[in-house]
């Protein structure tokens, strides 16, 4: 059990990791100056969707793995915090790029932040999209920003919504080979 649960945790810092080291590879890129704005935009997108694409895949297979080991829901959701945390951090990333690349992609932004006040910007940006609170502080204002913007809030809602929300009467449905338990005193119903 206790190396289950470290092997776990060695991923997520892994994966954190990766997060991490996409955006400063790609902000090394930006900042070199090599690529012209369209095609540091198309890989800076094609990054991010390559991200959303692994967390999709992700939460639904370990969605899987917590149905077919039975987990405690609490556990599960421990799990997908980590991975939400995950989530908001690399599209905070994600709008940071954006952002460097192009001021004007997002509005709202204080633009005497730099550093790592700027990340956390973009960091209370992603979070509010994802927990849907939108305060509208900032605002997309470029196509990319918007396409980026509308993949976050895509994912939360299946993260949350369809994940979270409904991980029990998944967990029911789901559980294969395992006979429905009946109430006490329900009768067993005709096919």
């Amino acid at each position: 059990m206790r190396i289950k649960l470290f092997r776990l945790m060695v991923r997520n810092a892994v994966e954190f990791a990766a997060i991490f080291g996409v955006w400063y590879a790609l902000l090394d890129l930006l900042d070199s100056g090599q690529l012209r704005a369209p095609t540091m935009t198309a890989l800076i997108l094609a990054a991010a969707w390559a991200k959303t694409l692994f967390f999709g895949v992700e939460n639904i297979r370990q969605l899987w793995q917590a149905t077919a080991l039975n987990t405690p829901y609490y556990k599960f959701m421990l799990l997908m915090l980590v991975n939400m945390w995950q989530i908001m951090a690399s599209f905070a990333l994600d709008f940071h790029l954006l952002y460097r690349q192009a001021k004007s992609s997002f509005g709202g932004v204080n633009e005497t932040l730099a550093g790592a006040e700027l990340v956390f910007e973009f960091f209370y940006y992603s979070a509010l999209n994802f927990m849907f609170f939108g305060y509208g502080d900032i605002t997309p204002q470029s196509i990319p920003a918007k396409l980026l913007t509308l993949s976050e809030i895509t994912l939360a809602f299946v993260t949350v919504i369809f994940l979270l929300s409904d991980f029990i009467s998944l967990k029911d449905s789901l559980r294969s080979g395992e006979p429905r338990r009946e109430k006490p005193g329900q009768q067993k119903m005709a096919p």
